[in-house]
């Protein structure tokens, strides 16, 4: 059994960036097939794609996130991290790390989400 689990800030203040990681039990990061990414979810809005992480270190981006955005990955750990740049009160969200398949992009696994919170 596959799981993840966030950790990061709940707090961020705007123009400050933020780091989540996400650890991953059950399974290697380094398996074929598999992409790891970053699923978001602002209040009262739906669930966002902000991007992922291939096993080949390759990244995908949301084209909206992408100046913004990075993806790594900690392989000793079985970590992978994202971080993004000068947040503002829009990326506060509820922020989700998913297991998907590589060729059908279908999410199969979900960390259960941490808050994180823009705000001065």
């Amino acid at each position: 059994q596959v799981q993840l689990q966030e950790s990061g800030p709940g707090l961020v203040k705007p123009s400050q960036p933020l780091s989540l990681t996400c650890t991953v039990s059950g399974g290697s990061i380094t398996a074929d097939r598999y992409y790891w990414g970053w699923i978001r979810q602002p209040p009262g809005k739906g669930l966002e794609w902000i991007g992922y992480l291939t096993t080949s270190d390759n990244t995908y981006s949301s084209p909206s996130l992408k100046s913004r955005t990075s993806m790594s990955r900690d392989t000793s750990k079985n970590q992978f991290i994202l971080q993004l740049t000068s947040v503002t009160p829009e990326a506060t969200a509820v922020y989700f790390c998913v297991r998907a398949a590589a060729i059908t992009r279908d999410v199969d696994y979900w960390g259960q989400g941490t808050q994180v919170t823009v705000s001065s």
